[in-house]
């Protein structure tokens, strides 16, 4: 079997489901679909935050600095962000379930060598640029895998929901990324404390090895494969203009449109306060407030937790409260993020009150991340081009995280005194781009509303 065979997506299944069992069939493939691809999802985010669970300790044995660091995850970030874009394209014409499981079980490989190499050899006796190296190099290929797991988990999306529910589920799939790094900062904080630090990677990559498991047994590639029509005759949608369109044409479309990469833009500075707090959030508490390690992922853990429920939120206060207006919501909770946000930078305070500052801030900004990031591009773009948005939108996000991770680690190791940091330019560079984040969308709204085929 080829590369191409493999991954190409299914081709219709020549055995039909009878007619009176399309319904009952459809509903259930459905649904184990889409939980079987956000479950995944969760894991594939374990695989991605181990490096910022070992953070402290990796830093305080003197492995790494916090300047190599912060190059450490934007080799993740940047290969991300190519991967994302090129995948995002290519997933639209590929297998998802295959394609999906492929990078989960690399993913979690790569996380299994950094904790065996850890275990084995220790880093102690190694030149500190080899060391860094290592690090670069296989947390950069973890980058490229990890881009295979978005495009197919939203396409799914595309090839089993209809256009009515589709925004609803997207914002549930939304919550996958927070809850798999509640997971992350809770499960693997503990491991780290109990176990050391490369026990982390391990931990990761069987969780990992257990989403892969999940993708081939629950996900299917699309309704025709199992026997069933289409989603489109299925929901009795009328056919649209861009349904005719071949898909590299909806391509060049999208490529072409100025609200995609309005969105674009505006959600890369979404994602740089996104990741300046999953990824040096825990560093900063150990360091600026005094927390143990254990406190500190309970804070960040909770934090992220609560962005579950922000996604989720958000969906329904665009939908229902302002009545599918993008633009009001994404105001009221910049507005609310940016006030969270800048507390918990700026003063001290207690385990409660930084999970409550930090909880509302993370709430307010997983709405901005879905709505800006997601909802506002699949409004848009049609059907056979999600794939395609969500490249254009990945690519501008992971590159500002990646510029994110170089410039925070910048800011906080250029700022060391002793053993103490000064946090304040950092936070000022996360809060700045808070408020580009949902002013950008204010000012260019009118172009963010045209669709890419009218």
């Amino acid at each position: 079997m080829s590369f191409y065979t493999f991954f190409r997506i299914s081709k219709p299944s020549a055995s039909k489901i009878p007619e009176n069992q399309v319904d009952k069939e459809y509903r259930r493939l459905r649904s184990r679909t889409f939980w079987g691809v956000a479950a995944a999802y969760c894991m594939f985010y374990v695989c991605r935050m181990a490096l910022s669970v070992v953070k402290q300790p990796v830093i305080d044995e003197g492995v790494l600095t916090p300047a190599q660091i912060g190059l450490v995850d934007s080799a993740l970030l940047f290969v991300y962000a190519i991967g994302k874009f090129t995948n995002g394209f290519i997933a639209d014409y590929c297998n998802i379930r295959r394609f999906m499981a492929t990078g989960l079980v690399i993913s979690s490989l790569v996380n299994l060598v950094m904790g065996l190499l850890g275990l084995l050899s220790g880093w102690a006796g190694l030149c500190s640029v080899l060391v860094f190296a290592i690090f670069f190099i296989t947390w950069g290929l973890n980058g490229w895998v990890q881009s295979m797991g978005a495009p197919p988990g939203v396409i799914s999306l595309s090839r089993w929901f209809p256009l009515r529910t589709r925004g609803t589920y997207y914002s549930i799939f939304c919550a996958t990324p927070y809850l798999g790094k509640s997971v992350s900062m809770v499960l693997l904080g503990h491991v780290v404390m109990l176990a050391g630090w490369q026990c982390g990677f391990i931990a990761a990559a069987l969780a990992g090895f257990i989403g892969s498991v999940v993708i081939l047994v629950f996900v299917s590639d699309t309704p025709e494969s199992r026997g069933l029509p289409s989603v489109q005759e299925l929901s009795g949608e009328k056919p649209q203009k861009e349904d005719s369109i071949p898909t590299k044409v909806l391509h060049k479309a999208v490529l072409k449109n100025p609200g995609v990469w309005v969105i674009a833009l505006s959600s890369a500075f979404v994602y740089i306060t996104q990741y300046g707090i999953s990824n040096w959030g825990i560093f900063f508490l150990q360091k600026a407030k005094d927390f143990s390690l254990t406190e500190s992922t309970y804070v960040i853990g909770i934090s992220e937790g609560i962005g579950i429920a922000g996604t989720v939120f958000a969906g329904w206060l665009s939908d229902r409260v302002f009545r599918g207006d993008r633009l009001k919501p994404v105001l009221l909770c910049g507005v609310v993020c940016l006030a969270t946000m800048s507390l918990f930078m700026f003063t001290g305070g207690g385990r409660l009150s930084n999970i409550a500052l930090l909880s509302v801030a993370s709430l307010s900004l997983a709405a901005i991340y879905c709505i800006v990031g997601g909802l506002m591009a699949l409004d848009i773009v049609p059907r056979k081009a999600t794939g395609a948005a969500l490249g254009v939108v990945g690519i501008s996000s992971y590159i500002a995280a990646g510029i994110q991770g170089v410039v925070s680690g910048l800011l906080i190791g250029g700022s060391k005194s002793g053993d103490s940091y000064d946090f304040a330019p950092v936070a000022i560079f996360w809060t700045a781009s808070c408020l580009v984040s949902f002013l950008l969308p204010a000012l260019n709204w009118n172009r963010m509303k045209k669709k890419v085929i009218e």
